[in-house]
């Protein structure tokens, strides 16, 4: 299996709901280093995974969606507990969607696999990985 990675990053805050919290229960803020890793079992025919420039321009234009909110204010998040587990998922999804829309460009049709690696520190991070839609040829007319 082949693989790619690119990396960036995204600040938030936020709060939880839960005694197993603690303090941060507590409004606070975190800083996430984030990977994404992109699979497929052989080389596209220009020798790639996936084109890296548009990897890190989609995974930048995911992030830049939740950069410098509190995620307790945001709508979709309402009665969520944003931890680093769930926000794994979420950018997953995202960049999924992006993939099947074809914004990663041709070579993203052969991705198999994808996962999303969130860093609260050099020390404790969290993760979501799944196989990735497999696209259906278009239609027949």
């Amino acid at each position: 299996m082949y693989s790619v990675n690119v990396r960036d990053h995204f600040m938030i805050a936020h709060s939880f709901q839960g005694a197993v919290f603690g303090p941060a229960q507590r409004l606070h803020g975190a800083t996430y280093v984030v990977d994404l890793e992109l699979r497929r079992p052989e080389l596209d025919a220009d020798g790639i995974v996936v084109d890296i420039g548009r990897a890190t321009e989609v995974l930048r234009e995911i992030l830049s969606a939740l950069n410098f909110r509190n995620l307790d204010e945001e709508a979709v998040f309402r009665g969520r507990n944003t931890t680093t587990e769930f926000l794994a998922r979420v950018i997953f999804d995202r960049v999924a969607e992006r993939i099947a829309r074809g914004d990663l460009g041709a070579s993203a049709a052969g991705l198999t696999h994808a996962k999303v690696t969130l860093h609260e520190s050099h020390v404790a991070w969290a993760a979501y990985e799944a196989a990735l839609p497999v696209p259906r040829p278009p239609l027949q007319a």
